[in-house]
């Protein structure tokens, strides 16, 4: 089903842009504009940006940009039309949907067809748990055993996977669904002539994304088989990257920001469980390492990790490197360690809901604490060749945070726990830093574009195709910002570049895109607005034009009268800042016909031919000449 054209007109007409965003990160008006730290990075200064006129956020440390519904697709991790489903339900709209086509069916993508049959397999999975007497006898009674009531169950959408080789194949095929789809989605093998499902008399936990759809299972075992791993999981496809994706985020998220802290343990059951007694801020890595993508995850909703361990200190001297990369992306870490045979999920069922969190609130460790009290064996390991090694592995720790104040603290309290002066750490610290600026600086850097002069001859030629863009651009971008301000008075200042530029063909094709759309809304007699470019179905040019829009720069209101300067913005004299762009532009495409001509001119062996390209070059150098005595431009000779 699509929804219907009248309905998504009208959840555009209600969307606030600063009340959407504000459901997910804490805005500070600026001016006319709101500011904030990124959801999409980890950032120390705001760099992210939502205009209110304009309808627009940008993200400056990303690069995301968009109108409302983009951020909602981007924050969520949701297509388009799951992003206005959202927005209709957060406004109170009814949802119109309309009869998909034979072809629209057809046209569907990998992905929306993988989430179908994952969706079909989930609620294969749960139908067999509670209605088949194998689900009931063995899965039902596994999972009350572990102490999951039934509203836990149905939250986490737990199921069972009959102990047969195709029960799931077999109805899915009656559902129309086929074997190379279940194949893709991981729920199938085939091996030879062979083909059965992929989890079989296994208890199901399926994983789902930030929206809540389903892109994979985790399967466990309740046989003593040994030959049988205890958990098999779903391979990974289109839609799941499980080093992108925690167990149990959906169920979390909004527990995580409310009490601003994420909890970070190792398992399925222990989230279940945790979650049961009353403590919803938590997700898991799902056995997996901890990732770079899974530390920025839990970064769109809080700054503060606590990191639960069993009492296996093997275990927990491996997951270091975890604890590392959450100091490395400037988020605050801290530990908890169970009592020796216990994990969260056994913890959390041993005591009542108060006294569990009571234990988690009054055992967060930080880092260092934790760190030196696992290495040093509690302090019972005093070999000073040890310590030296225990002080450099926290050191290096140190070193990955990027805040030089956090840096700083940690230090003296890292001086004050191992009893070293705060000086010669801090020289350690500083050789590592020297070091890792040295490793940094070593890296080749991409040049950036610029719009730069013609050389001397006797060096190379400059490609003028690349040096067009700068002016093509800033043509595009006089458009979107100014387009309707008044150029003399017959024409507007997009009235004027759209004219002058009409018989000129543009090298960049987003670009010309852009302008031709432009053109088109002018010549129907509107206006020109950010929303006609911006949205998530022409993605390249959305893109172009915010990055195009003025938004983060801009005089305090408060700056003239508070230091009694004046300043001088391009909006004070658009007519001449237009002019001057088409004079630029025109020039690019002198000096690239100038270079053609140039090269014609070498290849050409007919008299004639190079007689009549002589003229033509002295012509253009004129017309050169002419545009660089409008602009002031001096060349020497």
């Amino acid at each position: 089903m699509a929804i219907s054209e009248s309905t998504i007109q009208e959840i555009k007409n209600r969307i606030d842009i600063v009340d959407v965003i504000s459901d997910f990160v804490s805005l500070k008006k600026v001016g006319s504009n709101y500011r904030a730290l990124s959801p999409f990075t980890n950032e120390k200064t705001p760099s992210f940006y939502v205009s209110p006129s304009k309808e627009i956020f940008k993200c400056f440390s990303s690069g995301k940009g968009g109108d409302a519904i983009t951020f909602v697709m981007e924050v969520e991790g949701i297509n388009y039309i799951e992003a206005l489903k959202y927005l209709a339900a957060k406004y109170g709209i009814e949802v119109q949907e309309e009869e998909q086509t034979d072809e629209q069916i057809q046209a569907q993508n990998e992905r929306d067809s993988l989430f179908i049959v994952l969706n079909f397999a989930n609620e294969y999975f749960k139908k067999q748990l509670f209605d088949s007497d194998e689900g009931r006898s063995i899965g039902l009674s596994y999972f009350k055993e572990r102490g999951f009531n039934e509203q836990t169950l149905k939250t986490f959408e737990l199921g069972y996977s009959l102990d047969v080789w195709d029960g799931l194949l077999k109805e899915a095929k009656k559902k129309g669904h086929s074997e190379e789809l279940l194949e893709k989605a991981g729920l199938i093998l085939k091996q030879e002539s062979k083909i059965y499902d992929r989890f079989r008399g296994r208890v199901m936990f399926p994983i789902q994304n930030v929206a809540g759809k389903v892109i994979a299972f985790g399967a466990r075992t309740l046989r003593s088989d040994k030959k049988q791993p205890k958990y098999i999981n779903s391979p990974e496809t289109e839609v799941y990257h499980k080093s992108k994706i925690l167990y149990g985020i959906h169920q979390a998220r909004q527990a995580i920001r409310n009490e601003d802290l994420c909890y970070l343990v190792e398992g399925y059951t222990d989230v279940i469980s945790m979650h049961q007694a009353g403590v919803q801020n938590v997700v898991a890595s799902s056995g997996t390492s901890l990732t770079k993508e899974q530390v920025q995850l839990i970064s769109r909703y809080t700054k503060n990790i606590t990191v639960l361990y069993d009492g296996d200190s093997a275990g927990i001297k491996a997951s270091f490197r975890g604890i590392d990369m959450i100091l490395e992306h400037d988020l605050n870490v801290r530990a908890v360690v169970f009592p020796n045979g216990e994990d969260p999920d056994s913890f959390s069922r041993s005591m009542t809901s108060d006294a569990f969190r009571e234990y988690l609130e009054t055992n967060a460790r930080d880092f260092i604490t934790f760190k030196t009290d696992i290495l040093t064996d509690g302090g019972k390991q005093t070999d000073p060749v040890k310590k030296v090694q225990v002080i450099r592995e926290i050191i290096e720790s140190i070193s990955l945070i990027p805040d030089g104040i956090k840096r700083s603290v940690y230090i003296s309290a890292c001086a004050d726990l191992l009893d070293v002066e705060e000086q010669v750490l801090l020289s350690e610290l500083n050789k590592l830093l020297i070091k890792k600026q040295r490793k940094d600086r070593a890296q080749p850097e991409p040049p950036e574009p610029a719009d730069l002069p013609l050389t001397e001859a006797k060096q190379p030629k400059p490609n003028l195709q690349s040096l067009a863009y700068p002016v093509e651009r800033e043509c595009l971008r006089l458009v979107v910002n100014y387009g309707n301000e008044p150029f003399d008075e017959e024409m507007t200042i997009a009235e004027f570049i759209l004219g002058e530029t009409q018989t000129i063909n543009f090298e960049n094709k987003s670009i010309e895109e852009t302008l031709n759309l432009a053109a088109q809304v002018v010549d129907e007699g509107k206006k020109i607005e950010p929303d006609i470019f911006i949205g998530p179905e022409n993605p390249t040019m959305s893109q172009l034009v915010i990055d195009l829009l003025e938004m983060k720069y801009f005089v305090s209101e408060g700056w003239e009268k508070k230091h009694r300067i004046s300043t001088m913005h391009e909006s004070e004299d658009l007519p001449s800042a237009a002019y001057t762009a088409i004079l630029r532009l025109k020039r690019k495409k002198l000096e690239s016909l100038i270079l053609q001509n140039e090269e014609t001119l070498k290849k050409s062996k007919s008299v004639e031919e190079q007689e009549e390209l002589m003229t033509m070059h002295k012509h253009l150098k004129m017309m050169l000449k002419e545009i660089d005595d409008e602009l002031g431009i001096v060349i020497s000779s």
